[in-house]
């Protein structure tokens, strides 16, 4: 076996023990909770039995699927919008010093506005709909995007576009070739990033005013004091997360990274 193949040996070992750990982690979380409920026995700590319970009746009566795909469908669009907005405004900045300049304020104040001021004025001024509730999202997630990407522009390497130009590349294969993907590692920040904090937000906004969705069943779970309810929402909604990063975000962070290794 050369050094290549033991290299790759190990690193499939220590993949693979990662994943052991994991795993021993969260059966020893679960473990441990559940010995906890049994000895305090108090309804406001409900065993995991009881919150997988409560999980499988809301998937069998179709009301958990129903709500996910609500919020999923927000976090989507959302996500799309302030991608694509984020990242245009992003290399504008990064790239022009007076564009930079002139937006800079505006973006500071952006970055500091709170979320629920943001959701509130969004529902004053549009109304309880969804065009409301999806912008105030986009609004709270826009300028992160165009941080991270700022930050990006500046430091793509000039002297890759002056080879560029010394070929004379179309503007097209010269973004797809040479200028994207060295953007690719804050894209995919930028990326991860906001869906972390647009999960958040849009339970808010469908808490506040929204007649559906997971934020809407956990306030309606609170006023009912339904904490096995509450859980068993909460852990359906993480494991959504978990499987959106792991047959999503890192197959693509992998793919278009192949090109540094």
């Amino acid at each position: 076996m050369d050094k290549d193949d033991a290299a790759d040996a190990l690193t499939v070992t220590g993949m693979v023990s990662e994943r052991w750990l994991h795993a021993l982690s969260l059966f020893g979380f679960f473990a441990l909770w559940q010995l906890i409920a049994q000895i305090l026995q108090n309804p406001t700590l409900p065993a995991p039995t009881a919150v997988a319970e409560s999980l499988w009746n809301h998937l069998v009566t179709g009301e958990l699927l129903y709500n996910l795909a609500i919020t999923l469908s927000r976090v989507l669009i959302a996500f799309v919008i302030s991608m694509l907005i984020g990242t245009a405004f992003g290399i504008l900045m990064g790239r022009h010093r007076g564009v930079n300049a002139a937006l800079d304020g505006v973006l500071v104040l952006g970055l500091n506005i709170p979320a629920l001021v943001t959701i509130i004025l969004c529902y004053i001024w549009f109304g309880l709909i969804e065009t409301a509730a999806v912008t105030a999202v986009a609004i709270n997630k826009i300028p992160t995007v165009i941080v991270t990407v700022r930050e990006g522009a500046r430091a793509v390497d000039r002297k890759l576009l002056e080879v560029a130009d010394a070929f004379h590349l179309s503007w097209h294969r010269r973004l797809i070739r040479v200028y994207l993907p060295q953007l690719y590692p804050y894209l995919m920040a930028a990326a991860r990033s906001g869906l972390a904090l647009i999960w958040k937000i849009v339970l808010v906004v469908e808490l506040l005013g929204r007649s559906n969705g997971v934020g809407f069943q956990l306030a309606t779970f609170f006023q009912f004091f339904d904490i096995t309810s509450i859980l068993a929402y909460t852990f359906a909604f993480a494991a959504v997360v978990l499987v959106v990063e792991g047959v999503v975000m890192r197959p693509i962070d992998n793919r278009i990274s192949r090109w540094r290794k």
